[in-house]
C-alpha cells in the first residue's frame, strides 16, 4: 500500500477523519503518554477548573491530523516532519471531532507539502488548529 505522490497532489486538495473522543481514549492516552495531569483524569479536580469537567489532551486530539496523513492525504509512506499547532477550545468527553488537513503549498524540488490542520467539534467550533508539513511517498 502507497500514498499518493506529489505530483498526484494538488493545492486545495483535503481529507478528514471523525472520531468521538471516550473516556478510555483519554486513561489510555495518559497510559501512553505519562501525562495524567488531572484537568484530564480526575471529575473531581475538573469540577473546580474553568472548564468545570474532564478535557481530552490537546495532544490527543492533534494525533487525529496524523490518522489522516497516514492513511489518505497522502497517505502510507508520508513522513510526518512538523506540526504548529493551537488549542482553541476544550475538548470533553463524547464530543466528536472531525479533523481536516487541506494541502495550501507544494514545494516539488524538496518532495514537501504544506497543509492547514483544523479539527472541530461537533458544534461546527474550531478546537484545534495549526499547519503541517509533510514528505510526501515517492
Amino acid at each position: 500500500m502507497k500514498g499518493l505522490t506529489i505530483d498526484q497532489i494538488n493545492v486545495g486538495d483535503s481529507a478528514e477523519f471523525s472520531k468521538t473522543i471516550t473516556e478510555s481514549d483519554i486513561y489510555q492516552f495518559a497510559g501512553i503518554t505519562g501525562d495524567f495531569n488531572p484537568a484530564h483524569i480526575n471529575a473531581e479536580y475538573a469540577k473546580n477548573t474553568i472548564f468545570e469537567a474532564r478535557i481530552a489532551h490537546g495532544m490527543l486530539i492533534s494525533s487525529l491530523f496524523s490518522t489522516i496523513l497516514g492513511t489518505s492525504l497522502p497517505g502510507p509512506g508520508t513522513i510526518y516532519m512538523g506540526q504548529e499547532v493551537r488549542f482553541v477550545k476544550p475538548v470533553y468527553i463524547n464530543d466528536t471531532i472531525t479533523a481536516v488537513l487541506t494541502v495550501i503549498d507544494i514545494i516539488e524540488e524538496k518532495n514537501r507539502l504544506k497543509l492547514e490542520t483544523v479539527a472541530t467539534n461537533q458544534n461546527g467550533e474550531i478546537v484545534v488548529q495549526g499547519n503541517a508539513t509533510v514528505m510526501a511517498p515517492k
